[in-house]
């Protein structure tokens, strides 16, 4: 089987190996915390409180996946969320939790940032470059769609 037929195996296998690794780091340092909570934190560091919506857009992100992430952060306490101006709208905010270890996940951040910079320079191929490629790539055609153009169906048992 060829490489491009493994490409969900890949690519979850690269999130597992790299999430696992930078959430190891938080939990060596006390916190908990998790990678994908960081987009989320950061929207919030730009905005300040603002809605899931806004955070999605800001982030390049789904609304589900925000707004999943966010009930995470919620149950672990560093986030609150208020109802918004239409009463539909959920305000995202940082509880005193979130802002007291701020300081220590911005560290772990530039190291991380670091780190992937020099994963980088051992590639063939700008990985971060590629990725980007790829979802702007799916932003024309989903895969979806470029998995079916591709499909077979069963053939037909009627009788001819």
């Amino acid at each position: 089987m060829e490489s491009r037929d493994r490409l969900g195996t890949l690519l979850r296998n690269l999130i597992d190996r790299l999430d696992g690794d930078v959430e190891q780091r938080y939990r060596d340092d006390g916190l908990n915390f998790r990678p994908r909570f960081a987009p989320v934190v950061r929207a919030l560091a730009a905005l300040g409180p603002t809605s899931i919506a806004a955070i999605a857009r800001h982030e390049g992100m789904r609304h589900s996946a925000v707004s999943q992430t966010v009930a995470q952060m919620q149950g672990q306490g560093l986030v609150h969320l208020a109802q918004g101006a239409d009463g539909r709208e959920r305000i995202v905010g940082p509880t005193p939790a979130l802002t007291a270890i701020l300081p220590r996940i911005e560290r772990h951040w530039a190291a991380t940032s670091a780190a992937a910079a020099g994963l980088e320079a051992e590639l063939p191929n700008p990985l971060a470059a590629t990725l980007q490629a790829a979802i702007e790539a799916l932003d024309q055609r989903s895969f979806a769609e470029r998995a079916r153009i591709h499909f077979v169906t069963e053939p037909s048992n009627a009788a001819d």
